[in-house]
């Protein structure tokens, strides 16, 4: 069974080439959407349109963008690194901000990496690479060691 990336993203445009440029370098996940905080955690608790666990599975990283309407990033990483069964996902932060004071909050939170969304395709394919290349085919993952 493939791995799943939840990606947390509320750009439809940015969702879109995240999956066009992984699609390309990388077939052995596939993506859930969540388009803001709230969704996400909804996802990650079962809850609402998200309750049956083979049509919603765990996923086995979260690809967070920092900045999203209502719940933002960081209360997304602080309320799953302080859960006990979600704690060991590894968080993602791929975002736009490059604040010293953001940065240093989210890994004070607990994610395990923090990307810049670069503005251009080029440099974005070359990010997404690297994130593959690392977390997709490097990285053992908690949710592979069963």
């Amino acid at each position: 069974m493939k791995n799943l990336i939840l990606v947390v993203e509320d750009s439809d445009e940015d969702f879109e080439a995240f999956c066009r440029i992984i699609a390309e370098v990388k077939s052995d996940f596939y993506f859930q959407r969540a388009c803001d905080g709230e969704d996400a955690l909804d996802y990650l608790y079962q809850k609402g349109c998200y309750q049956d666990p083979q049509l919603f599975p765990r996923p086995s990283i979260i690809l967070l963008d920092l900045n999203l309407p209502g719940t933002d990033g960081r209360d997304v990483i602080r309320e799953v690194k302080e859960n006990k069964s979600l704690k060991t996902i590894p968080i993602i932060v791929f975002t736009t901000s490059s604040s010293p004071k953001d940065i240093e909050s989210c890994y004070e939170f607990g994610a395990n990496s923090y990307l810049m969304k670069p503005m251009g395709l080029k440099q974005l394919k070359k990010v997404i690479t690297v994130f593959c290349q690392y977390w997709l085919e490097t990285t053992i993952l908690p949710s592979t060691i069963n």
